[in-house]
């Protein structure tokens, strides 16, 4: 499968699709992070996209997110109502990550121009989001090149040559 997508197909296929569905272990790469609300079937009203990664962590799903930089207050606050996040969720801050990925279980990937925010992903009416597009595929010669590069980063490889350390945390935190 390799489907090209845009906008609202984004939202619908991998928000509302892919991510929940994750079994083992989701791994997220964007350049930019907010605060984001989606429509889960089976919720009454929509929520934070923190609490649908509370749920797989509760799930036993593993995750890491890597991010360019701090997420501001709305987020922060969405984030400390989920504490599981705090002690399960790993996340690196990387200033050079300017890629957008959510990569599934290793098999399935989204890779494309939008960010993790309401206006890239969520569910914002077409008035209010971004024009965005990228791939929806569980094509073996297009995800693993993605889990590496996003393996290479999560390890620091880059990180000697990069010239940007002293913005970046520890490498690896716990969230």
């Amino acid at each position: 499968m390799n489907l090209f997508i845009t906008n609202h197909e984004i939202y619908d296929k991998v928000i509302c699709g892919l991510v929940p569905h994750t079994k083992k272990r989701l791994w997220i790469a964007t350049a930019d992070i907010k605060d984001m609300y989606v429509a889960m079937p089976g919720e009454r009203e929509m929520i934070p996209f923190l609490g649908v990664l509370d749920q797989l962590l509760a799930r036993g799903v593993d995750i890491r997110l890597i991010h360019a930089k701090e997420p501001g207050p709305n987020f922060r606050q969405d984030f400390d109502r989920y504490p599981r996040l705090w002690t399960q969720m790993e996340r690196v801050l990387c200033p050079r990550v300017h890629f957008k990925c959510i990569i599934a279980d290793g098999t399935k990937a989204y890779f494309g121009s939008a960010n993790l925010t309401g206006a890239g992903l969520g569910a914002k009416s077409d008035s209010r989001r971004n024009f965005e597009n990228g791939i929806l595929t569980d094509e073996p010669s297009l995800v693993e090149p993605l889990c590496e590069q996003f393996d290479s980063v999560w390890r620091g490889a880059c990180c000697v040559k990069c010239g940007r350390r002293k913005f970046c945390g520890d490498g690896p935190v716990t969230a």
